[in-house]
C-alpha cells in the first residue's frame, strides 16, 4: 500500500457517489485485497472453484455498486470487504450443498477430491450459523470476530474499524471464541 494516498479521502470521495475514488482505493489496497482473500479462501473457501484474484474481483462487483456505506477508515474498509468475500464464499458453500441434495443436475461419482471439497463446503456453512448465533446474541461480539478471523485484523485495527479500545476488542475476541466453540461442538 503507498503510504502517500489519503485512505480516508478516498473513502469520503467513494460515499459522496465517485466511482473513480472506489477504483483507485482498491487499485492502491489490492495487495492487501489478495492477501485478505487468500486467508479467506484458505480458512474458509479451500478449494470452492474460486481463486484470490477471482474473490477479490467478484467482491469488488459487489460492493462497487454501493456508495454510502460510511466508511471511515482502511480497518473499516477491510473489515467490510472480508464480510463481502465471506458472504461470496457462503453463497458458494450454499449452492454445493443444494447441488449435493439433488439439484438439476446429473448424478456423477465423487472421487477423494470431490468429496474434501463437499466437506469444506459444510464445515463453511457450520461456521457461518454459528457466527449468526453470535451476531443474534451480541451484535458487537460477531463484528471482532469478523474483523479478526475473516479480515485478519489485528487488535488495535480492529479496535479503530470498530471504535473501541483495545482492551474491549481482547475481552470480545475471547468472549466469541468461547461461544464459537460452544456453537460448533
Amino acid at each position: 500500500m503507498n503510504p502517500k494516498v489519503d485512505i480516508t479521502g478516498l473513502l469520503l470521495d467513494w460515499k459522496d457517489g465517485s466511482d473513480e475514488a472506489f477504483e483507485t482505493l482498491v487499485g492502491v489496497m489490492y495487495d492487501e485485497l489478495r492477501l485478505l482473500a487468500r486467508r479467506n479462501l484458505r480458512q474458509k473457501g479451500g478449494s470452492l472453484t474460486l481463486n484470490t484474484s477471482g474473490l477479490v474481483h467478484e467482491a469488488y462487483l459487489k460492493l462497487a455498486d454501493h456508495t454510502r456505506l460510511g466508511l471511515e477508515n482502511r480497518g473499516h474498509f477491510l473489515a467490510v470487504y472480508s464480510k463481502v468475500m465471506r458472504n461470496i464464499l457462503i453463497d458458494m458453500a450454499r449452492s454445493r450443498a443444494a447441488v449435493k441434495r439433488g439439484g438439476d443436475l446429473l448424478p456423477v461419482t465423487l472421487d477423494d477430491n470431490h468429496l474434501q471439497i463437499e466437506a469444506q463446503a459444510q464445515e463453511l456453512l457450520a461456521i457461518n450459523d454459528a457466527l449468526t448465533r453470535l451476531t443474534a446474541l451480541d451484535e458487537r461480539l460477531g463484528q471482532t470476530v469478523e474483523c479478526r478471523f475473516f479480515a485478519g485484523l489485528t487488535e488495535t485495527e480492529t479496535a479503530e474499524a470498530m471504535n473501541v479500545s483495545d482492551r474491549t476488542v481482547r475481552r470480545n475476541w475471547t468472549k466469541a471464541k468461547t461461544l464459537l466453540q460452544q456453537y460448533l461442538s
